[in-house]
């Protein structure tokens, strides 16, 4: 007597069955209230750092392959985890269950001349799929905020961080299922198979929004291939413009932290607009020059520093996520304006300036998802913006934009409550 060998499910049939008992744990998770979800994020934030050596252990592994496959340094620096970030990553665990829950808050009431007593509240969106790349802490970020907000997640992670997500998503599991969570709320794709995110930008009435976390052309794809909502953006093109009346020590201290502190995050500065009457231009890009960041200007740009190199058409639309700058001196700030309105990709822009009515009106203009005023662009963090984590930086204008936590990951209904009335 012989065996059948089962053959594995395809692509389709494993992203159904996976959405399917994510959908039926959505289920109980609706009915858990604001206190037991907190008390379970928070036995998951404890079972995250209970966890560090076997997450540390595992990407050592990732690590090594990626560094085997010629992984850039950007790349790898957003793979890398030590003690720091796994006790970062379990924080954010902690601090988004300590935030106000959303379901359920109440929008807005009113009472009809009818009668009719009309409000909205907030619902979860319900099953959340998230495909992503390089950065395992998007694993426990997801997770947590779509559990806080009362959503199940269909995570998909990248290759590159195979066995960090494993084992960050085994811990989680670990400490839900301690408090009683249901655990299925939370699934992990266990199959790299790249079609299996074509499985998942095609499961319309399965999964109800997409949110791709990674390199262009991941986000590229999944918006022209979804059948699936889907929130995201495509670069971090993000300005710094130093006005003429931009305080020298001041401007200086901003440029070096948004372009150097992280090179390989989204809210690394790309382009610097130096304003032609800034009195420090020269000191500022010595600075940088000095700090290691390579330097693409034009012609004034170059005047500055005989380091810089002249930048070509295409430096002015390119995410480098790398220690590489674009430079422009402009003539003033409708100059600037017009220059980030035509290479700004809407994430982040600042201007640096100590004149309030200058900084008004470019917080005004510009029409990116988050604009700022004399302070880093590296602050375009969900954590920084006290939403304890983000599931991305939406740049687009429709439901969410800028760093979306807990308030994006919900909807609203409709409640209507009468006393009998029927309609003319």
């Amino acid at each position: 007597m012989t065996t059948a060998l089962h053959s594995p499910p395809t692509p389709a049939a494993l992203v159904e069955r996976l959405a399917l008992a994510a959908r039926a744990a959505q289920r109980q998770l609706a009915l858990l209230d604001s206190a037991a979800k907190s008390t379970a994020l928070h036995a998951a934030a404890g079972s995250l750092r209970a966890s560090e050596p076997a997450i540390l252990a595992a990407n050592a592994l990732d690590m090594a392959a990626g560094k085997a496959r010629g992984l850039s340094a950007a790349m790898l620096d957003r793979l890398l985890l030590d003690s720091a970030r796994v006790a970062a990553i379990a924080a954010a665990v902690d601090a988004v269950a300590d935030l106000p829950d959303p379901t359920g808050q109440e929008i807005s009431r009113d009472l009809r001349p009818n009668g009719l007593e009309m409000s909205r509240v907030r619902i979860p969106i319900g099953l959340i799929g998230i495909i992503y790349e390089s950065r395992p802490n998007v694993t426990a970020d997801a997770a947590a905020l779509c559990l806080r907000s009362g959503n199940a997640v269909l995570l998909r992670g990248g290759s590159e961080a195979v066995h960090s997500n494993r084992a960050i998503h085994a811990a989680l599991i670990e400490g839900l299922a301690t408090a009683g969570a249901p655990v299925d709320a939370v699934q992990l794709v266990p199959d790299q198979d790249r079609a299996v995110v074509g499985a998942m930008l095609a499961a319309a009435g399965l999964i109800d929004m997409i949110v791709p976390r990674g390199g262009k052309s991941l986000v590229a794809r999944v918006q022209a291939d979804a059948r699936v909502p889907v929130l995201a953006h495509l670069d971090g093109i993000c300005h710094t413009y130093l006005h003429s009346a931009a305080d020298p020590a001041k401007a200086q201290a901003i440029a070096l932290n948004a372009k150097l502190r992280r090179t390989g995050i989204c809210g690394s500065m790309e382009t610097l607009l130096i304003d032609a009457q800034f009195p420090a231009a020269q000191s500022v890009v010595s600075a940088l020059l000095d700090q290691g960041c390579e330097l693409r200007g034009d012609a004034r740009a170059c005047a500055l520093d005989p380091r810089v190199v002249p930048a070509s058409a295409t430096d002015w639309d390119t995410e480098y996520l790398d220690a590489i700058l674009a430079v422009a001196v402009v003539d003033g700030l409708g100059v600037a304006l017009d220059h980030i309105a035509r290479h700004s990709s809407n994430h982040t822009d600042a201007i640096v300036s100590e004149d309030a009515a200058v900084c008004e009106r470019f917080l005004t203009v510009v029409d990116s998802a988050i604009v700022m005023a004399n302070a880093s662009t590296q602050f375009a963090d969900g954590g920084e913006f006290g939403l304890g984590a983000e599931i991305g930086i939406a740049t687009g204008r429709l439901h969410a934009r800028g760093p979306v936590a807990l308030e994006g990951l919900t909807t609203y209904k409709w409640l209507v409550r009468g006393t009998g009335q029927v309609r003319p």
